[in-house]
C-alpha cells in the first residue's frame, strides 16, 4: 500500500513558504543590479533643427492690379453737309489713316454754289477795278475844277462799295469751297473703323445724331487699373519718409488667359480723386499695341513697380507662423544656441518668401526645419540648410 502524499493549502504557512522565497530572491536580484549601475538615466542631446541665415538684399516692390483696356481715341464720323451718299470708300473693320476719304456725298449742288460765288466775286472785282481807274483819271486831270466834287465823291464811294463786295464774295467763295470739300467725308483719326450705319444712296444731314461710322485708335492703348486708396496712401507716406525709394514707371501686362503680354508699358498718371463707392484710386497705363491684340474692354492684370527697398529681409514662408489672430511669429537660434521667439511684421508675400519689415534682421538664424519639435528657450543644434534643393 502506497503511503499518502502530504497536501499543502496555499493559505497555510507551508504553502506560502516557497512563493515568498522566490519573490524575495527576485527582489534581491533587481536591487543588486540597480546598486551596481549607480549612474542616472541618460538624457537626450539638443534637438536638431535646420536654419538659414538671413541676409539683406535690394528688392523692387511691385503690385499686381486688375484693370480694363480702353482706347486712346474714339472718333465718330459724321457728315458736315446735307446730301445723298454716292459711295462708301472703305472696307468695314479695316485700318484707316487720318485724312483718308471714307464717304462721297453728292457734290453737284455744292459745286454750283462755288461757281456762283466765284462769278459774283469776279463781278465785284470788275466793279472795283472800274471805280479805281475812274478815280485815278480824275486825280490826274490838270485842272482840279474839271470834275465836280460830287462826281469825285461818288466815284470814291463806288470804289469802296466794290471793295467791300470783293471781300464779301471772297468769303462766300471760301464757304462754298469748304462745303464742297465736306462732300468728301474724311477720317478724323487713324484707327480701326467699325461697321457703316449708312449705305450708298442714303440721305444724310449735318444735324443728324447718328454717326456714319466709328473709328477707334488701338495703338497705343490705355489700361485703367484700380488700387486701394489705403495702400496708395501707405506707399506715398513710405516714399515721403525715404523707407522706400522711387522706382521706374514701367509696367507688365497679363492677359485674361494668364499669358504675359510681350510689350512693356508705362504708368501715365494717377487720378486726383478717390472713388467714394469703392475706396480706390485709378491709375492709367499706356501700352504699345501695333498688332491690335489688345481691344478696348478687355480684362487684364498689370504688375506695377511701387518702390525700391535697398535692404529688404526675405524670410521663407515655412519659417513664419501665425496665431489665431493672424499675428506672425518666427523662431530663431540666438547666440546661446537656444530658441528665441520673435514677433514679426510680414504682410507681403514675395514669391515663396515673406517680406519682413520688423522683428528680424540680417544675420539672424531663422529655423525653417523642425519648428514643431522645439519651443522658446530650448537648446538646439542648428544646421544650415538650402531650401529648394
Amino acid at each position: 500500500m502506497t503511503p499518502a502524499r502530504p497536501t499543502f493549502s496555499p493559505l497555510s504557512p507551508a504553502g506560502l513558504a516557497p512563493i515568498g522565497l522566490g519573490l524575495a530572491a527576485s527582489l534581491a536580484l533587481v536591487l543588486a543590479v540597480a546598486g551596481c549601475s549607480g549612474a542616472p538615466p541618460q538624457q537626450a542631446g539638443p534637438t536638431q533643427v535646420g536654419v538659414i541665415t538671413l541676409a539683406a538684399q535690394p528688392l523692387t516692390l511691385s503690385n499686381e492690379l486688375t484693370g480694363r483696356t480702353s482706347a486712346v481715341a474714339i472718333a465718330d464720323v459724321r457728315p458736315q453737309v446735307d446730301g445723298v451718299i454716292r459711295d462708301r470708300l472703305f472696307a468695314e473693320g479695316s485700318l484707316v489713316r487720318a485724312g483718308q476719304p471714307l464717304y462721297q456725298i453728292d457734290a453737284r449742288l455744292y459745286k454750283a454754289s462755288l461757281d456762283t460765288a466765284a462769278a459774283q466775286l469776279e463781278s465785284a472785282q470788275a466793279t472795283l477795278a472800274d471805280a479805281d481807274a475812274k478815280a485815278k483819271r480824275y486825280r490826274a486831270l490838270p485842272d482840279p475844277q474839271a470834275v465836280s466834287a460830287q462826281d469825285m465823291d461818288d466815284t470814291l464811294a463806288t470804289a469802296r462799295t466794290a471793295r467791300a463786295s470783293v471781300h464779301q464774295y471772297s468769303a462766300t467763295v471760301e464757304t462754298a469751297r469748304v462745303n464742297l470739300e465736306y462732300t468728301r467725308v474724311l477720317a478724323p483719326i487713324t484707327g480701326r473703323i467699325g461697321r457703316s450705319t449708312y449705305t450708298k444712296g442714303a440721305l444724310v444731314s449735318a444735324s443728324q445724331t447718328t454717326a456714319l461710322a466709328t473709328i477707334t485708335q488701338l495703338d497705343p492703348i490705355y489700361v485703367d487699373i484700380t488700387q486701394s486708396a489705403a495702400e496708395w496712401l501707405r506707399l506715398r507716406q513710405a516714399l515721403a519718409k525715404g523707407s522706400i525709394l522711387p522706382t521706374s514707371t514701367s509696367a507688365t501686362l497679363k492677359l485674361e488667359d494668364g499669358t504675359t503680354y510681350g510689350r512693356p508699358g508705362s504708368i501715365e498718371f494717377t487720378e486726383v480723386a478717390v472713388d467714394e463707392s469703392a475706396g480706390t484710386v485709378t491709375l492709367r497705363a499706356r501700352f504699345p499695341n501695333p498688332d491690335g491684340l489688345l481691344l478696348p474692354g478687355m480684362f487684364v492684370r498689370v504688375a506695377t513697380p511701387q518702390g525700391n527697398l535697398p535692404r529688404a529681409i526675405l524670410a521663407p514662408q515655412q519659417g513664419i507662423t501665425r496665431d489665431a489672430k493672424g499675428n506672425a511669429t518666427a523662431l530663431v537660434v540666438n547666440r546661446a544656441g537656444k530658441v528665441e521667439q520673435r514677433n514679426v511684421v510680414a504682410d507681403r508675400a514675395i514669391g515663396t518668401s515673406w517680406l519682413v519689415t520688423s522683428g528680424l534682421a540680417a544675420g539672424d538664424q531663422l529655423i525653417v526645419e523642425g519648428t514643431s519639435k522645439v519651443h522658446a528657450g530650448d537648446p538646439v543644434h542648428a544646421t544650415q540648410v538650402k531650401l529648394g534643393q
